[in-house]
């Protein structure tokens, strides 16, 4: 049996939280917007995590927070076994090399006055030890090189490149400093399709060749199926469900992810017409105002009282504990193990007497 690669980064009980205030000369408090309310997982060395949700879910703040664009409120981020989330200075400065960022939009990611150059060579200016001045060049054509694109091209500014090649530009500067992590922002999300293949394809051989370790964030499930080892599913700024790709899309045990799944497109017309289509009523909730016990219930079909007082941890279910096989994996509802049933127009309503708002 393999042995399971060690942890390079440990994220627990990450919370993010912006205060709402009132008032324009004496601002008070009066609630919070919960970005990030409470995220667990890690990040195995050499593999690939993705997470995956809708617009709002708290992904992309998940992503800044790894690489000290925004603090925690609360919460611990643990490279290699020591806690970053509240380093400043010298000690920030070092950790930041070795987890870098691949933005969402490569259309505003780079410094339009800029040459291509300057800005996958700018990182050597904060971190000169990486790379002497009389090698920079040469380093940012090795790059050029790496990404597929032409290294007579460092002279040139990111006008007078496509999306995907400003892409593959932004790729390069994370790979710079030769980090150990790169934390990728929905990285092809404003690509074409046929573009968003050759980065997908890019970022795998890159990690094979330079042993990287990915959190890829997306919302396209087809995409994050490819690329991913293992799937963590974000819904109103929590982990509901966490596994292996097959877990997850094989055998989905958590109602949201069911409903995500059921919503991913299926070429064949055939497969198409057999597939139970989930369909959820009501809107995500606001995150000023997350309801109480389970965040999901006020769009669960499965909702019982139960749901409206007690928390889901992110555990195996009780009946899979003595179990093994893909079904066996964290999830964070009352009633995982429980078949879903389906009414035959595909929308899932909640109980006929859904329990009260709290």
């Amino acid at each position: 049996m393999p042995e399971t690669p060690e942890a390079i980064l440990e994220v627990r009980g990450l919370v993010k939280y912006y205060p709402l205030t009132r008032g324009i000369l004496f601002k008070k408090q009066v609630g919070a917007v919960k970005a990030v309310d409470g995220v667990d997982f890690t990040l195995r060395a050499g593999e690939t995590l993705g997470i995956v949700g809708e617009s709002g879910c708290g992904k992309s703040t998940v992503a800044k927070l790894l690489v000290h664009l925004e603090r925690p409120t609360a919460g611990s981020i643990s490279y290699k076994g020591e806690d970053i989330s509240k380093l400043s200075g010298k000690a920030l400065k070092a950790v930041r090399r070795n987890i870098q960022m691949v933005f969402q939009d490569p259309y505003t990611s780079l410094n339009p006055r800029m040459t291509v150059g300057d800005i996958i060579g700018e990182p050597y200016e904060i971190h000169p030890e990486v790379a002497p001045k009389g090698d920079r060049r040469r380093k940012v054509q090795d790059l050029l090189d790496v990404v597929g694109l032409n290294p007579e091209y460092i002279n040139r500014y990111p006008h007078q490149f496509s999306g995907g090649q400003r892409q593959r530009i932004g790729i390069a500067r994370g790979l710079a400093l030769q980090p150990e992590i790169i934390v990728a922002d929905e990285p092809v999300s404003a690509l074409d399709v046929s573009v968003q293949a050759q980065v997908v394809n890019l970022l795998d051989r890159l990690q094979s060749e330079f042993r990287l370790s990915y959190l890829f964030i997306a919302h396209d499930l087809s995409i994050v199926r490819h690329i991913s080892d293992r799937v963590g599913v974000m819904y109103l700024g929590r982990i509901v469900e966490l596994g292996t790709d097959t877990e997850i899309y094989e055998h989905p045990t958590h109602p949201y992810t069911q409903a995500l799944l059921s919503a991913v497109p299926v070429p064949d017309p055939d497969a198409r017409a057999h597939r139970e289509r989930i369909i959820l009523t009501g809107d995500v909730p606001s995150p000023a105002a997350i309801p109480s016990g389970c965040r999901f219930r006020t769009r669960c079909w499965k909702a019982q009282e139960r749901c409206t007082i007690e928390v889901p941890l992110l555990a195996v279910p009780e009946t899979f504990r003595l179990q093994t096989g893909p079904a066996a994996h964290p999830s964070a509802c009352h009633f995982a193990s429980e078949k879903q049933v389906v009414p035959p127009d595909g929308t899932l309503q909640p109980p006929p007497n859904p329990p009260q708002l709290r």
